[in-house]
């Protein structure tokens, strides 16, 4: 990520114009594939660039972004992370969120707290006045949008401030080390949130769907991470 040659990059069109994958994706999911195969051989790989593994009820599972925000990774705006979860069923049991352009690496295992190179983190305190809200715009379904200004507005009037990087896995990460105290987006895809799942309730916070459901590792769903108070 950090040595891309953006003059030479190649970079293809999924779903829609504003999902993109390039050669960087599909080049580091490969690695991840190869290392992690390595570490446990029977675990199924579902990687977002594609894999013929399924999820299933019992066995372990890595669960892969290799470029979470790969729109930012293709303007060089320096939000974008790598995120690996391992599942155990349907339960996130380890993950790491990597951001080389900072070389912040979040981890968390399951019962054992949430850390950033080596530090434990934890969530806010903060009540929602003053509260930092950050959102996703679930740009591969434009039709989301009106619903995310909607939601977006509810929080405007009531909270600190409100901002949007680009990247869930990202995001997440704010929360579990109370950089922000918020995150919401309408429609998101679990290797986008199954690694920073686990970082912010490790880190003592909270995550459900925006309806108080828990989320389903199946498919789609919308998000609603916080800390403890709000």
């Amino acid at each position: 990520m950090l040595n891309a040659d953006r003059e030479k990059m190649a970079i293809d069109i999924k779903s829609g114009v504003a999902d993109l994958v390039t050669e960087y994706d599909k080049g580091i999911q490969e690695q991840l594939k190869f290392g992690l195969k390595n570490i446990l051989p029977e675990a199924k790989f579902i990687g977002e660039e594609g894999s013929s593994d399924k999820l299933t009820d019992e066995g372990y599972a890595f669960i892969v972004d290799p470029i979470d925000g790969t729109t930012n990774f293709v303007k060089d705006y320096h939000m974008s992370a790598i995120s690996v979860a391992l599942l155990n069923g349907k339960e996130v049991v380890a993950g790491v969120v990597y951001n080389p352009y900072l070389d912040e690496a979040f981890y968390a295992i399951k019962g054992e707290g949430a850390f950033c190179n080596g530090k434990r983190i934890s969530v806010s305190s903060q009540p929602i006045d003053k509260a930092l809200v950050i959102f996703g715009s679930s740009p591969y379904d434009k039709s989301l949008f009106p619903k995310t200004i909607e939601v977006l507005s509810e929080y405007f009037y009531k909270v600190l401030d409100i901002r949007r990087s680009g990247s869930a896995a990202l995001d997440l990460c704010c929360i579990a080390s109370g950089r922000a105290d918020l995150f919401f987006e309408l429609q998101i895809s679990p290797w986008d949130f199954a690694a920073g799942k686990l970082l912010v309730e490790e880190a003592g916070g909270v995550v459900t769907t925006l309806d108080g459901e828990p989320l389903s590792f199946e498919g789609k769903t919308s998000i609603l991470a916080k800390n403890g108070v709000i």
